[in-house]
């Protein structure tokens, strides 16, 4: 693979350094191709493994560790999208990529800062959104794999092909499709202090159970998905602006004490349902045209966990 410039590449200083510098920006790739936050993390993880696994001497002759460690990355990742897809297919309900925690409320459409360690931290850009991330889902693993190492990280085919075991051709027009899915999928943009206000104007009529604000936000169209993983008994999907807020209202009356706050969602303003400082849900937002058009309801206890110790 190519040698790019950068922390890891062209062996600059100790070996250690080169290999371990590299970390954040494997989370980073991870993450986008796997959609969960822990699977990224032990994939990473077993990348480090291999390379650990070798001898002085093999390391040494390895000319980029950084390129080294992202086809091995790249390898892992697509076996376990293979897996993974298997695995999807027995999930009970819906299957919702795992939500990014960050921390602070939303003012003026920018999130607030954390106190997560930068070598852990996956960048927020378009290519985490919820949205973004329920598409790469419906592709195929060679696709998702080969669209997200070209498109958002910029490798070349050749350098995908020896990844994904293809032809520069071939990764070509899997990246081709893969494209073709995310155009059809994504509505025009909608600035973020625009979302953000859409989003806070939503909990403040879900607060106040008032269901014709609600539906006044919704989309008539407008799609609720939830995952709760078998774990937690929800309805998976309410369709329609009116039932989608009747179901916000039923909510609110079943559970009285349940805390709505403000929290940045994979670099996008969204909601954190809170039961007695514990999450309960995590609440992820697509509008359109000024107007909710779905909304991603994370209740699975085991994808919330970082935002309940965090």
């Amino acid at each position: 693979m190519t040698n790019r410039a950068g922390p890891g590449y062209g062996r600059p200083g100790p070996g250690l350094d080169a290999v371990t510098s590299e970390r954040g920006r494997l989370i980073n790739l991870t993450y986008r191709l796997l959609g969960s936050l822990a699977e990224a993390e032990d994939a990473v993880q077993e990348t480090y493994a291999r390379w650990y696994a070798m001898s002085a001497q093999q390391q040494d002759a390895i000319e980029s560790p950084g390129a080294w460690l992202t086809k091995v990355a790249g390898r892992i990742c697509l076996n376990m999208l293979g897996s993974a897809r298997a695995r999807r297919e027995t999930y009970v309900g819906e299957w919702i990529p795992e939500p990014l925690p960050e921390p602070g409320e939303w003012i003026d459409g920018r999130p607030g800062g954390t106190t997560v360690d930068p070598a852990d931290r996956v960048t927020l850009d378009e290519s985490v959104s919820m949205a973004f991330l329920v598409v790469l889902e419906s592709m195929t693993p060679a696709e998702r794999v080969a669209f997200v190492l070209h498109d958002v990280f910029r490798y070349s085919f050749a350098e995908v092909g020896e990844i994904v075991g293809r032809t520069p051709v071939a990764c070509r027009q899997l990246a081709f499709s893969a494209r073709r899915r995310v155009r059809a999928s994504q509505p025009s943009a909608v600035p973020a202090a625009q979302q953000a206000r859409i989003v806070r104007d939503f909990k403040q009529a879900w607060e106040a159970r008032d269901i014709y604000a609600l539906i006044g936000l919704l989309d008539p169209d407008a799609t609720v998905i939830a995952d709760g993983g078998g774990l937690v008994v929800r309805r998976q999907r309410v369709e329609g602006g009116e039932q989608v807020a009747r179901a916000c209202v039923d909510l609110a009356d079943r559970a009285p004490s349940l805390t709505i706050l403000e929290r940045a969602v994979n670099g996008r303003p969204g909601l954190v349902a809170q039961q007695d400082g514990t999450t309960a849900a995590v609440l992820a937002f697509d509008i359109a045209g000024g107007r909710i058009k779905r909304i991603w309801a994370i209740f699975n206890p085991e994808k919330l966990r970082p935002w309940t110790t965090g």
